[in-house]
């Protein structure tokens, strides 16, 4: 899924259609940060190179592995975005702003297409 989405965003860009280009980055965001791993306890003082005190050296070093997420959890992940958008979206229209709730739920369904894309039940691009 994380490859349909991120074919999705190429095609968004070219079409440069914003708000599914918003749509697509933050989907791919939360799905980063799903993968992410706590930090570790804070390194011990004097820990580092010579010159900067606690920071890693070496081309790499300061990067984090990742966890490798299922489809299973990415899809959630996105059907979570969705909702998060249907609801908000409910929330401006009460509010009065017709637009921005518009807008949420078109950015929505831009997720909701790469759902169904993966699951083969949209004949989208």
């Amino acid at each position: 899924m994380r490859q349909r989405l991120e074919r999705a965003l190429g095609e968004a860009l070219r079409a440069r259609d914003m708000i599914a280009v918003s749509a697509l980055r933050s989907a791919l965001a939360a799905i980063d940060d799903a993968g992410a791993i706590p930090a570790g306890a804070a390194r011990a003082a004097g820990a580092g190179s010579r010159h900067f005190a606690g920071c890693a050296a070496g081309l790499g070093a300061g990067e984090a592995k990742r966890r490798s997420l299922s489809e299973g959890e990415v899809e959630k992940i996105v059907r979570a975005e969705v909702a998060g958008r249907r609801a908000a979206a409910r929330e401006y229209e009460r509010a009065g702003h017709i637009d921005q709730a518009d807008r949420l739920r078109r950015w929505a369904c831009v997720l909701e297409s790469a759902v169904d894309a993966s699951e083969g039940r949209w004949g989208g691009p």
